[in-house]
């Protein structure tokens, strides 16, 4: 396992050649896509940061890092939007997180490989707040289908195609 200390991790007074970055809400991050994100940064050298409130099991990497933060509510979304920068991505199905990283400049990807951006966000929170209100009223709503290998193959090329886009080399004018 590889556990990297909170003071490893990019911060927001990082010089500005800060290098893209993915951070992942790993505490609801289901195992198949963690290990798609592991091979991902291993392939494309993208510094990778798993943030919970657990330790998570890692292979030791150059690229993939965990941070275990202090049990609390929202501590592992606290820290993911104070570290991210404009342009890097981050990896959640937690639609508050993703409203405040969207709003700080990140990109937002759900382990699904569905895009959330400033589009589309607001009216996700609304859907879920709705829902939320519909379960505390007794109403079953049923949850996510499973994880499946149609999500995860989902998952798989749409990351594929963010990292390679954020690899190519911007013309020069």
């Amino acid at each position: 396992m590889t556990d990297a200390q909170d003071h490893d991790a990019p911060s927001p007074e990082d010089p500005a050649e800060h290098v893209i970055t993915l951070w992942v809400d790993a505490d609801a991050c289901p195992r198949a896509a963690r290990d798609i994100l592991v091979r991902a940064a291993e392939r494309t050298a993208t510094p990778t940061w798993f943030v919970a409130n657990h330790q998570v099991p890692l292979p030791r990497s150059m690229h993939v890092k965990a941070i275990s933060v202090p049990a609390g509510a929202d501590a592992a979304d606290q820290l993911i939007v104070e570290r991210a920068h404009p342009g890097d991505m981050v990896i959640t199905s937690d639609l508050p997180l993703a409203l405040e990283a969207i709003e700080k400049g990140a990109l937002v990807m759900t382990t699904r490989g569905e895009a959330l951006d400033s589009n589309n966000i607001r009216a996700k929170v609304q859907m879920r707040d709705f829902m939320e209100s519909m379960r505390s009223s007794g109403e079953h709503t049923g949850g996510p289908s499973a994880y499946g290998q149609r999500e995860q193959r989902d998952f798989g090329n749409a990351l594929d195609r963010w990292l390679a886009k954020i690899r190519r080399p911007t013309p020069r004018t």
